[in-house]
């Protein structure tokens, strides 16, 4: 059942608002944090599209039916989101914080549903590969930070959306770094796993969410 236009656009603007609340808090909580020495190359993050992203989310999965209970925990897990996005962007690292908190929010709503046992299952399976990688790389070609927020989706999502969303990511994370000649630079990839999860939470197989 498709909800009306304007809890679309409530939902939309409520959701913008809570990333662009999401950024503030983060500087609050990380803002006298220097930045990691090796660690990526500390840059503005680009309010707007983050803005923009949540609202998008939040008004597709108020269209696609959400009921209040999980418009409140995707409304969560986006500021989550466009917390670490902040810490990694501006400071190199994301904060546990934010990663470990909505990791613990999503193990919680697979107890009340009877799936703690495939969920930590396929949470294992599809963060084992990342952090395999962050420990060959001590932690430059893949941060532990990342391996966490990595977890959050391996929760939140279906396995098959997961590696999909997460390949994607990857990929395109390559892309970049490439086409901007900086394969040896450590990469800010928090965003990149940040919009994988926010695209795989408005895919109807989404599991916890409704």
């Amino acid at each position: 059942m498709y909800a009306p236009l304007w809890v679309w656009l409530a939902t939309a603007i409520g959701f913008g608002c809570s990333a662009f609340l999401a950024m503030q808090f983060a500087a609050l909580v990380y803002g006298k944090e220097p930045p990691v020495e090796d660690g990526p190359v500390p840059a503005r993050v680009p309010v707007l599209t983050v803005v923009a992203i949540a609202a998008a989310i939040g008004g597709l999965s108020a269209g696609r039916g959400a009921d209040l209970a999980s418009l409140a925990v995707v409304d969560l897990i986006v500021f989550a989101l466009c917390a670490v996005v902040w810490t990694d962007v501006t400071r190199g690292f994301i904060g546990d914080w934010f990663s470990l908190p909505p990791i613990g929010l999503v193990l919680i709503l697979a107890i009340l549903k009877h799936d703690l046992i495939p969920v930590a299952i396929a949470t294992v399976v599809v963060t084992l590969p990342f952090a395999l990688a962050a420990f060959f790389s001590k932690g430059r070609g893949m941060g532990w930070g990342d391996v966490k927020l990595v977890g959050l989706g391996a929760a939140l999502l279906d396995p098959q959306t997961s590696v999909l969303v997460y390949a994607i990511a990857c990929m395109v994370a390559c892309g970049v770094a490439v086409a901007r000649r900086k394969r040896a630079e450590p990469v800010a990839f928090a965003p990149y796993l940040a919009t994988a999860i926010a695209i795989g939470m408005v895919i109807p197989a989404t599991p916890h969410l409704g």
